[in-house]
């Protein structure tokens, strides 16, 4: 499974919230009173409201980072470690685990687990759960990992076994990363083809760290400090206030209505920081990565008249010099990557082969293919080297980038255009392969399985909006996903990746370091790449955001 990144990134005036404006010195002190007890308030700046935070619903990273404050995985996956590696997760939900065989493993639940209303928290749930996410109905991103292959079998009310259908070297990450537990006691009789329609508030019951107290639609989602969490959070509420775009966002911050945002951007944005001494713009590696992806065919398998043809494709990646153009997009410490993956994921290796920048080489590659210059575009009998970029209007970045591959294209003699659209029409338009190419980002997982939505014939119906095929490819691909021990793993990834970048199916434009705007009155800020807000029940607050913002108790 890849997550598709949804989010590159109004002043409420009831509720929680009885005035918005410039920051002012908070009127209590210290946010921290007695040991042990969660007070103050933090402001997140968010892009884009999510459609749901309910874990099985959500398809965007803003309700993921929400809702992963109300709902627990059994562990948690150290960052940046292999998923492969059994002794690098932490327990969340699951105090303890075992192998049982080399099929099954056996699970045991925190000790007195409750949900938020009170109820015992069993094995049942979890069963439930993971049957949740495999529902057809339901359809969860989880649902092409799990289903089929993955069982849970309850033992007793606190032990439960998780069975799968293969050896897989990743069966304890499959048990734990992508299913979140949720209470079988509200959401069983209700039919699963409701639940998108059905989440109120007050169905919103989770085992962690907060539970959610308004969601104002259009405008916010508070959350509010679980004084009963067995992860007892140290910061009394949690408010996210959605954006239309990233520089929306940015200027909450700067107009000192918002403690957090995610991203700042280009060293372009990060300059307006420059003299405010509330923030601090902390880096921190980035699971994001950018491509272009090339239309190799439309869904009822009609053949793009220009990007069907390998030399075309290949042609076009000899033409671009990625490195610089990706320093020059997100600043000096922004990689090009050598596939489909961000700086974080493990199986990256310099050693990956890649189409060099060779502008001759890219010419000598279009005219024997067939594609002559006759002007100012080149052309192969009557069609043109003529095609569009498509990008969504909210992201900068992919406007630039787009601006910047039209350039370098026309010098190799294609006439380029570029189409943005918000970001639904986006999405729209890929879905049903209505575009010649297009600039998308991806936010990493630690598996590198993923991969095989996005690249593999089995994707077609996934993320492969390109449509991209090739068995060598895909046969590859799997034997890494079964191979076991990272030497051996990353080896066979590194020659499934050579595979890929032979046939140039995409551009892979662009892997960031992130940068964060934090406000100087939060303390013991640690950020996850794969989710920048995982730690957040550990955070403190030396001033009350709160009486900054006017939050009423």
């Amino acid at each position: 499974m890849r997550a598709w990144m949804k989010a590159a990134v109004a002043c409420a005036a009831t509720l929680a919230l009885a005035a918005c404006g410039p920051s002012g010195t908070a009127s209590r002190g210290p946010a921290g009173t007695a040991a042990g007890t969660a007070a103050g308030t933090v402001v997140i700046a968010a892009v884009r409201e999510p459609a749901q935070i309910f874990p099985p619903l959500v398809g965007e990273s803003v309700g993921r980072d929400i809702g992963d404050q109300i709902w627990e995985r059994l562990a948690e996956l150290t960052p940046g470690a292999a998923p492969t590696d059994t002794s690098a997760y932490r327990p969340r939900l699951a105090a303890a685990w075992e192998r049982v065989d080399s099929l099954t493993w056996r699970f045991h639940l925190r000790p007195g687990a409750r949900w938020q209303d009170g109820t015992p928290l069993t094995a049942e749930d979890v069963r439930f759960s993971f049957e949740a996410f495999t529902d057809s109905t339901v359809d969860s991103q989880a649902r092409s990992v799990l289903a089929g292959r993955v069982h849970v079998a309850v033992e007793d009310s606190a032990t439960f076994l998780v069975r799968f259908g293969d050896a897989s070297p990743e069966q304890l990450y499959d048990a734990t990363y992508h299913v979140r537990i949720i209470p079988r006691h509200v959401w069983a009789s209700r039919p699963p083809a409701t639940w998108s329609a059905d989440t109120g508030v007050a169905l919103l019951i989770g085992s962690g760290s907060y539970r959610p107290r308004t969601w104002k639609r259009g405008e916010f989602v508070l959350l509010e400090a679980d004084s009963t969490a067995a992860r007892r959070p140290r910061i009394g509420r949690v408010l996210w206030r959605f954006t239309a775009d990233p520089d929306a966002a940015l200027n909450l911050a700067l107009a000192g209505e918002a403690d957090l945002l995610e991203q700042v951007g280009p060293p372009s944005q990060q300059a307006r920081f420059q003299g405010d001494s509330a923030f601090e713009l902390r880096p921190y590696p980035s699971a994001v990565y950018g491509f272009l992806a090339f239309r190799l065919a439309d869904p009822a398998g009609r053949p793009h008249p220009i990007f069907a043809q390998r030399e075309v494709r290949r042609a076009l990646a000899l033409a671009i010099d990625r490195p610089t153009m990706a320093r020059a997009l997100l600043g000096p410490d922004t990689r090009a990557p050598a596939g489909p993956m961000s700086a974080m994921l493990w199986i990256g290796s310099d050693g990956i082969a890649v189409l060099p920048f060779d502008t001759a080489a890219a010419g000598r590659a279009l005219a024997s293919a067939g594609w002559r210059s006759t002007g100012a575009v080149r052309s192969h009998g009557q069609q043109p080297l003529r095609f569009d970029i498509l990008v969504p209007s909210t992201s900068a970045v992919r406007k630039q980038a787009a601006i910047m591959l039209q350039e370098a294209w026309r010098h190799a003699g294609a006439e380029v255009s570029v189409t943005a659209v918000d970001f639904p029409v986006f999405e729209e338009r890929i879905r049903q392969g209505k575009f010649d190419s297009y600039i998308g980002a991806y936010l990493d997982e630690p598996s590198p399985r993923g991969i095989a939505d996005q690249f593999t014939r089995a994707g077609w119906d996934r993320l492969n909006y390109g449509r991209y095929a090739n068995p060598v490819f895909d046969s590859i691909l799997a034997r890494a996903g079964r191979a076991h021990g990272v030497t051996s793993a990353r080896r066979l990834y590194q020659e499934a990746m050579d595979t890929m970048n032979a046939d140039a199916p995409a551009l892979f434009l662009y892997a960031p370091s992130n940068v964060a705007a934090i406000r100087r009155t939060l303390a013991g800020v640690r950020l996850n790449p794969y989710s920048w807000l995982a730690d957040l029940p550990d955070w403190e607050l030396t001033v009350d955001g709160g009486a900054r913002l006017g939050m009423r108790r």
